[in-house]
């Protein structure tokens, strides 16, 4: 299904363009991030074995009792620091970031900044 929306189709175009540099190995796998309108989802991926590690998000039963609103700059540090200690108790320091066609501002910056105070490397 071809993308008839001007942003939709940016993203996408963006989304492949790094896709092809960025890939996650067992060693450093990829922080892949996605954004909605009410939700910010966060992924770690191995593409090697084609497997999610973790996975955390507005939604998470760790955040969802403490936030208000999931749309804010707020719920998205909380969403970083939330996959940072879930890669810690895997045994993951080192990933790669996969902003996934997004710009890196707002809500995506916020989850990278978070992840890497909690301990993440990039």
């Amino acid at each position: 299904m071809a993308r008839t929306n001007p942003r939709e189709r940016g993203r996408t175009l963006r989304r492949e363009r790094v896709r092809k540099r960025v890939r996650g190995t067992n060693a450093h796998p990829r922080l892949c991030v996605y954004r909605s309108g009410k939700h910010l989802y966060v992924q770690i991926v191995s593409d090697e074995s084609g497997q999610t590690l973790a996975a955390a998000s507005t939604l998470s039963t760790e955040l969802r009792t403490v936030l208000k609103k999931t749309a804010t700059l707020e719920a998205a540090k909380g969403v970083g620091t939330l996959i940072a200690q879930k890669c810690q108790e895997k045994g993951i320091s080192k990933v790669v970031f996969d902003r996934n066609g997004f710009l890196y501002h707002g809500r995506i910056r916020a989850v990278a900044e978070a992840a890497r105070e909690a301990g993440l490397q990039f």
